[in-house]
């Protein structure tokens, strides 16, 4: 599948229109519920092949966000053959009590996997966690940039943002 025809498939399978409240706390008129997209075998597998070129190099963990980032992490490391980690938005208060589930990231570059952004919020403390835990964190790459300040408020902590595509791009 080209990246036009994905677009495309991601705008038919995901895009609605109406009144919604974001996690930002924004109200949008246009939403795409990202697992419209990634509850689809075909077309999470083409977001991941299509994904994969954006890995930076000396990537050592691919790190999921909880919830949307983890199917994304866990079939890009299938073609990837990097290992993953599984990012909780706060620590379970019970068992192992970890944020990061999976590998240890301790001292290793991290690239986090989000499927949609839009102010970059949640990378931001997910970020935060992830290098107080030791980890190096200064990539991030999503399915969907939402072009609502999400790459400005990400480079402000030091992180760049790869996205797949622009919100602008889906039609």
């Amino acid at each position: 599948m080209t990246r036009s025809e994905l677009a495309h498939s991601i705008y038919q399978t995901s895009h609605l229109t109406g009144q919604f409240t974001l996690r930002s706390g924004a109200i949008a008129t246009e939403y795409f519920d990202k697992y419209q997209f990634e509850t689809r075998p075909e077309l999470l597998c083409e977001l991941a092949a299509h994904l994969q070129p954006l890995i930076p190099e000396d990537t050592d963990v691919l790190a999921g966000l909880e919830l949307g980032g983890v199917p994304l992490a866990t079939m890009l490391s299938q073609l990837s053959g990097l290992p993953t980690c599984f990012v909780r938005k706060e620590a379970k208060t019970y068992g192992t009590c970890k944020l990061a589930e999976g590998v240890d990231i301790s001292g290793k570059n991290l690239l986090v996997v989000e499927d949609v952004v839009t102010s970059g919020g949640q990378v931001v403390l997910s970020t935060r966690d992830l290098r107080n835990l030791g980890a190096c964190v200064s990539q991030a790459i999503c399915v969907i940039d939402r072009e609502s300040g999400g790459a400005e408020n990400l480079a402000k902590e030091g992180i760049e943002l790869h996205a797949l595509f622009r919100m602008s791009e889906l039609t």
